[in-house]
């Protein structure tokens, strides 16, 4: 086996023909145009229904339309390296299986751990956001029901409950019923995209667009030094709110907007044909989102200044469908916040497959205890990791809190798109006889541009932020030496291989 120790790696070969263990198998049901609704279905919710205004508001004035932009390069450039790895290695895990065959095991587990944390919080965050537009829309048929309610010193979201349950039900059925529902749901989810656009259209005033990048705001105005861009903090910058610090903290926020395409990586073990399929899930589903993310930045602030989209001293953050209340136009506020319910959805859906999914790799390969990489001999799906990413989330959702839940998953999702580019140029160099379904462009300049896009994203979010994500890994450090290391797959074989010698 190649390596040892921390740097074993676990080579292409071997992670394909794990695939076909009769008790870990994954049925092969998916298609191009699946993957792609998966990918959209997922991308557009969250973060367009809500980052947009309240970036616009807080962060980037009319600018987050730029920020927008900014934040697709990163996530286009890492895409394709993505495509070229889900091409090669049509293997569950996503970065953590590319990882694992590249840099080795350590840094698999690295990565592994650290896409716990961007889909988790991310589910649990994004169910939390469903509960509140459920109460709205029940609040606007004149039900008026409170989602969350108090429980002695805790407050029980049954309504993020409630979701959680039926989704975990419904991927525990199987893929392809997922990838059917996911079509349904976001045709209505990008209908009411398309008609934000469309409708907005009318109510735009130019004058709204001036400044388009406002003035910063002074120290005193924008909080703590921690709540700063780390950027700011570094080059002395008093803030960023606002001004040019704040399009690009605007840039590290929005970007949580794109945040799924890389979910699509870790459905290709159960893509028919992934050397074709899972490239063009992965850059269809980018493409199709940037587009429709620049225009609605572009209707919304156009639609209504930005000052008036700040989040309030109550704490509450303007969403799209903000700007249309503030012309006056209650009904499309309405029929938004339907869509937005709908949208949610499927986010919560997607991210609660790519947990189960990555999770299903790393207990494959030992990491985690193995009876979790179980399939259900029926449905070929892994029943037992679902079940426990369902109760995780459920739990997590239903009880605690959130706060600054878009920047966690942001950090962690910038630093694994970074580790997977730079994995495109060292398994060029270590394995070029690997035959590739898709081959990244310009390799070895695209892959450290996107390396060197996703660093700059990651310096612009706070450096509370960055606090908090070292704590989160150090953890992983100690369960990896604690349990994962001595229960590896790979090191169970080297000691094997050493005995019999």
């Amino acid at each position: 086996m190649p390596g040892s120790g921390l740097w074993r790696t676990k080579t292409v070969e071997q992670s394909i023909l794990d695939t076909d263990e009769p008790d870990t198998k994954l049925r092969k049901n998916l298609g191009t145009w699946d993957l792609i609704v998966f990918g959209v279905s997922v991308v557009i919710g969250a973060g367009i229904f809500t980052i947009a205004a309240q970036t616009a508001g807080d962060v980037s004035g009319p600018s987050v339309s730029l920020a927008f932009l900014l934040a697709a390069v990163a996530c286009a450039l890492a895409a394709l390296c993505y495509a070229e790895f889900a091409s090669t290695v049509p293997v569950a895990g996503s970065a953590y299986t590319y990882s694992y065959a590249t840099f080795g095991e350590f840094l698999a587990w690295i990565i592994g751990w650290d896409l716990i944390l961007e889909f988790s919080i991310a589910a649990a965050a994004v169910a939390k956001g469903w509960s509140s537009y459920l109460h709205q829309v029940l609040s606007s048929i004149g039900l008026s029901v409170e989602t969350a309610v108090p429980l002695g010193p805790l407050q029980l979201d049954w309504g993020a409950m409630l979701l959680v349950a039926v989704l975990v039900g419904v991927l525990v059925t199987g893929t392809k019923l997922s990838a059917r529902v996911s079509l349904v749901i976001t045709a209505i989810k990008v209908s009411v995209v398309l008609f934000i656009i469309i409708a907005g259209i009318a109510y735009i005033k130019p004058d709204n667009y001036t400044p388009f990048i406002p003035q910063a705001q002074s120290a005193s105005e924008s909080g703590p030094a921690l709540e700063q861009s780390l950027l700011s903090l570094i080059l002395g910058g008093e803030t960023s709110n606002y001004g040019v610090y704040g399009l690009l903290a605007g840039a590290s926020l929005v970007f949580f907007a794109f945040i799924g395409f890389d979910i699509v990586a870790t459905t290709a073990e159960e893509t028919r044909d992934p050397q074709r399929n899972a490239p063009r899930g992965i850059l269809g589903s980018v493409a199709i989102t940037t587009g429709l993310y620049v225009a609605v930045a572009l209707v919304v602030t156009g639609m209504t200044h930005y000052t008036k989209l700040a989040t309030g001293p109550d704490g509450e953050s303007a969403t799209l469908a903000t700007a249309f209340q503030l012309n006056g136009v209650n009904w499309a506020a309405s029929l938004i916040s339907v869509g937005a319910l709908i949208g949610l959805t499927t986010v919560v859906m997607v991210l609660l497959l790519g947990q189960t999914r990555v999770l299903f790799a790393m207990a494959r390969d030992g990491l985690l205890p193995r009876g979790l990489a179980k399939t259900d001999e029926r449905r070929g799906t892994p029943v037992r990791t679902t079940v426990l990413v369902g109760v995780v989330v459920f739990l997590a959702a239903g009880f605690f809190p959130f706060s600054r839940l878009a920047e966690m998953v942001n950090v962690g999702t910038l630093f694994a798109f970074s580790l997977v580019s730079i994995g495109v140029i060292v398994l060029r160099r270590k394995r070029p006889d690997l035959p590739r379904g898709f081959r990244a462009p310009l390799v070895p300049w695209v892959p450290v541009l996107a390396v060197v896009a996703c660093l700059w994203l990651m310096i612009n979010l706070t450096a509370l932020t960055w606090v908090r994500f070292g704590i989160w890994m150090l953890a992983g450090v100690v369960v990896y030496f604690a349990y994962s290391r001595s229960h590896s797959v790979l090191a169970q074989r080297e000691r094997a291989g050493l005995s019999e010698e």
